[in-house]
């Protein structure tokens, strides 16, 4: 049997710290800051992002460079037989595509993911790659299996803010002045490979509420058998508000009586694009 390593990339919330607990590896995503180059958890701690961010830094993303990623894979097959990556999703970056391109060198001791992921449900993809590891699982197994299972997962996101979707372009400067004004919270939502529009509401009260609603009607019809079965993972993220998250965290236990809800702040990397005082609700089937 092949031992097979199971590595990600920090947009799935996974601490080095916590890598290191799992057995697995983590990729950190690079990004700037008024021209600087940091990555995550390693030379910028959250604390440290949201205060460039409150001060108006001028921040942006960037994929990590070919030779860190096959260097972080060829440390790895020094130990292992095979690997699976789980990148981000395609769809919300072009660093999975990368990734494939520079697997193809590999001869298939290499296998990369695109299951459409982000965040606390790229982490259950994480879990369940180890899990088929551990039960004798190929690397071009696990992928396939965890390919299959993509769509399998749900998440709700609203911001605090509509100051970074403009600035990525996802709504115009006149529409997040006048929703600024009107106090609008738009609800986005991940039901595949990109970020999509859901809602939009008055105040963060209603758009939690909202969220909460999309979440219960997922449960009663697209993941009904799951959650009835013990199979169905549900977490919430938070960017840089821990309090509020804790508070939102209470709420959604409240909802949804009988489940265990992990919690965990979004990537920074993730939160660049969004800002600060963001909360999501999501869940994935287990395999």
């Amino acid at each position: 049997m092949k031992k097979v390593a199971v590595v990600t990339d920090s947009n799935s919330g996974i601490t080095q710290a916590e890598a290191a607990e799992l057995g697995i590896s983590v990729l950190p995503m690079p990004f700037y800051i008024d021209g600087k180059l940091y990555f995550e958890d390693i030379n910028m701690t959250q604390e440290q992002f949201y205060e460039a961010l409150k001060s108006d830094a001028e921040i942006h993303t960037s994929q990590p460079s070919p030779g860190d990623v096959t260097d972080l894979w060829n440390k790895t097959l020094e130990s292992y037989d095979e690997l699976v990556y789980i990148p981000m999703s395609s769809g919300l970056s072009g660093s999975c595509e990368s990734a494939c391109v520079l697997s193809r060198d590999y001869g298939g001791k290499v296998e990369v993911v695109d299951n459409q992921r982000i965040s606390v449900t790229q982490r259950q993809s994480v879990l369940d790659a180890l899990k088929l590891a551990s039960e004798g699982f190929s690397a071009a197994e696990i992928k396939d299996r965890l390919v299959q299972n993509k769509l399998q997962s749900s998440i709700y996101i609203t911001v605090e803010t509509l100051k970074y979707l403009k600035k990525g372009g996802r709504i115009t400067p006149v529409a997040a002045a006048i929703g600024t004004l009107l106090n609008i919270k738009p609800v986005l939502q991940i039901q595949g490979d990109k970020l999509d529009a859901y809602s939009k509401v008055r105040g963060k009260k209603a758009a939690r509420a909202v969220m909460i609603k999309a979440m219960k009607k997922d449960l009663e019809k697209r993941f009904k058998d799951a959650a009835e079965n013990g199979k169905l993972m549900l977490a919430l993220a938070y960017s840089g508000n821990p309090e509020e998250a804790e508070d939102w965290k209470k709420e959604c236990e409240a909802a949804f009586p009988g489940f265990d809800f992990f919690l965990a702040p979004l990537s920074l990397s993730v939160s660049c694009h969004i800002g600060y005082g963001a909360l999501a609700i999501a869940c994935a089937v287990k395999l």
